[in-house]
């Protein structure tokens, strides 16, 4: 009866690998976005910076500008 001889080395380089793994399926799951989801959020960002530069109020041409001058 003789065992089967294995490489340290590697079986801890497969087992790291398969932790590894494990983990980002996880987070994918835990944490990721499809791309529907991430284009819509890209859409509203948009359109929320849009009205906010629409409201914003600019007084440079009454010499009181809160932005600074470049």
């Amino acid at each position: 009866m003789t065992a089967d001889l294995v490489n340290l080395r590697q079986f801890k380089k497969r087992k790291a690998r398969a932790q590894k793994q494990k983990t980002a399926e996880q987070n994918r799951i835990s944490y990721g976005r499809t791309k529907a989801e991430k284009e819509l959020t890209g859409k509203l960002n948009e359109q929320r910076n849009s009205q906010h530069a629409q409201k914003r109020i600019d007084n440079r041409d009454k010499g009181r500008s809160k932005l600074p001058e470049k």
